[in-house]
């Protein structure tokens, strides 16, 4: 079966900056596949390039078997795009909202209030569907968001930081959906920030940064690619931080990680469980109080900063590309 997105050396600029850079991506269909980065990575410009929103400059890219240069109609109608703020008209109803948008795309009628009323019952939104959407929490407008990019029943659906400023019950609730178009055949590119996000929903991680791809893999495989465990110490006093970290910097790892905050010391070792034993015998010989120490496969948020050399916050500001690129 054909790759429901191949990108091959997509490149794209905004003046003497290139968003990406020869970027190489394969997403399969039925997957969720999360392309993570820091802003400026080039994130934000592929999904828009995908959505045929830019128009690449070099490279090649394929969207269910189409060419977006060639066949930029065909595109739009088998994709469905939510961007990082909900999109929807507070003074209309939700049942409002998804029929405007199903008109839009040229459904009937009747084929419009069909189509409007299993959206907003998959998504959980039906008995609210005849209310204002400006009486929606946050997290319901961001389901009618997702409502409105799939009214149209696209065969892959774009989400561009989707859980973007929700709160930790919305995000979980808007992943069970994402969870259930998957199982019903849709296919979904994901962007975001929130690195457990991707670790929860994709099936295929992508990591760029400068504009190309920098690793790819399932979270499994990207946690292993670094090769090495992590010794994790939560102390029972914070005065105990600085003895704990100069502990663990005895067992010739990467260098220690305090957290002050959680009142937590982690380091990277070689795999196996003779460093557990190790680090035990260091702790205990450094006479520090500890309530937990455990040894664990790295975190997607280290995997990012060992594979990038920085964390998954703002390192450019991408936003200001576009908005250069759309002043030009």
């Amino acid at each position: 079966m054909a790759p429901t997105v191949e990108a091959v050396g997509l490149t794209k600029r905004f003046g003497k900056t290139r968003a990406l850079d020869g970027l190489d991506l394969v997403a399969d269909p039925g997957q969720v596949v999360a392309v993570l980065g820091p802003n400026g990575a080039g994130k934000t410009t592929f999904v828009r390039t995908v959505a045929t929103l830019l128009r690449p400059e070099e490279g090649e890219l394929w969207v269910g078997g189409h060419d977006v240069r060639r066949e930029p109609g065909a595109v739009r109608r088998i994709i469905g795009l939510a961007g990082q703020y909900a999109a929807v008209e507070p003074a209309m109803t939700g049942r409002e909202n998804l029929e405007m948008v199903a008109r839009l795309f040229g459904q009937e009628r009747r084929s419009a209030r069909a189509n409007t009323a299993r959206v907003l019952d998959g998504l959980g939104l039906g008995e609210a569907a005849d209310r204002r959407a400006r009486t929606y929490s946050g997290g319901m407008r961001r389901k009618l968001d997702l409502g409105a990019s799939l009214v149209g029943a696209p065969r892959l659906l774009l989400l561009d930081e989707p859980t973007t400023g929700l709160d930790p019950r919305s995000r979980i609730e808007l992943w069970d959906t994402i969870r259930g178009l998957v199982e019903q055949g849709t296919d979904v590119l994901l962007t975001t920030q929130y690195l457990d996000e991707a670790d929860r929903l994709a099936s295929r991680i992508v990591i760029i940064d400068h504009g190309r791809v920098v690793a790819a893999g399932t979270p499994k495989e990207l946690k292993q690619r670094i090769g090495r465990n992590v010794v994790e110490v939560h102390v029972r006093r914070r005065e105990d931080l600085t003895r704990v970290a100069t502990a663990l910097r005895a067992l010739e790892g990467a260098e220690p990680q305090v957290e002050e905050a959680t009142w937590r010391v982690s380091v990277a070792v070689g795999s196996g469980t003779d460093r557990l034993r190790e680090a035990l015998g260091t702790l205990d010989a450094a006479g520090a109080q500890v309530d937990d120490v455990s040894l664990r496969l790295p975190t997607l948020d280290e995997v990012f900063l060992s594979l990038t050399g920085h964390g998954a916050e703002a390192t450019m500001d991408e936003a200001a590309h576009d908005a250069a690129h759309d002043a030009a």
